[in-house]
């Protein structure tokens, strides 16, 4: 997160919307003393007594996926726009460039799946993404010639991060004064990111 607090999202509602809105995540993991990184899709979802979970999937072939059955902390960063801000655009004086953008990190304990979460989460993430396509026919593995879906299915796993921290931020210019961030979306036009800092003005 970025270190100063008028940028700092907490609302879970609002967290787990932009999630849900940009679920291609990357996932950041330290074992045994190294650094890994993967990306992957997730599906949220809300158990009992209010904890949230992200159910993913990985390559077996991927530098994490040994690691899935002895469980590890994880840090999943979801992304969404982004854009370089000029000096010149806020129309004041001894300005620097910086960079919006809009994200949100979940951490947590990675572990694995069970058989039937594991199915459930393929199933679930194609239904997800395939609704993202209407008025498209939605693909299901009924499609798939029989035993194929379960052949394919061993050469990944099924994991699951339980969620401990999430937070997000959002950086679009609340930190200058309200002419300054005019100027910017001014000079942004129609870019998605001076859409989201009108919204944080009106907000």
């Amino acid at each position: 997160m970025h270190p100063a607090k008028p940028f700092h999202v907490h609302d879970r509602v609002t967290l787990l919307a932009f999630i849900a809105a940009h679920p291609f995540v990357t996932l950041a993991g330290a074992v045994g003393g190294r650094p890994f990184v993967a990306q992957a899709p997730v599906v949220i979802r809300e158990l009992d007594f209010g904890e949230i979970v992200l159910d993913f999937h990985l390559s077996r072939g991927n530098a994490l996926a040994p690691f899935v059955v002895q469980g590890f902390r994880a840090v999943a960063l979801a992304t969404g726009q982004d854009a370089y801000v000029s000096p010149d655009w806020y129309g004041s004086e001894d300005q620097v460039p910086t960079w919006n953008y809009v994200s949100a990190e979940a951490e947590g304990l990675v572990a694995p799946l069970s058989d039937a979460e594991f199915v459930a989460l393929l199933d679930d993430l194609s239904a997800q993404e395939e609704a993202r396509l209407l008025p498209k026919a939605p693909w299901t593995r009924d499609k798939m010639s029989p035993g194929r879906f379960e052949a394919m299915m061993r050469g990944i796993i099924g994991c699951r991060l339980s969620v401990e921290r999430l937070e997000g931020t959002f950086k679009l210019g609340q930190n200058k004064a309200e002419a300054e961030r005019a100027g910017v979306v001014a000079a942004l036009g129609d870019h998605p990111v001076a859409e989201l800092m009108r919204a944080a003005i009106r907000d």
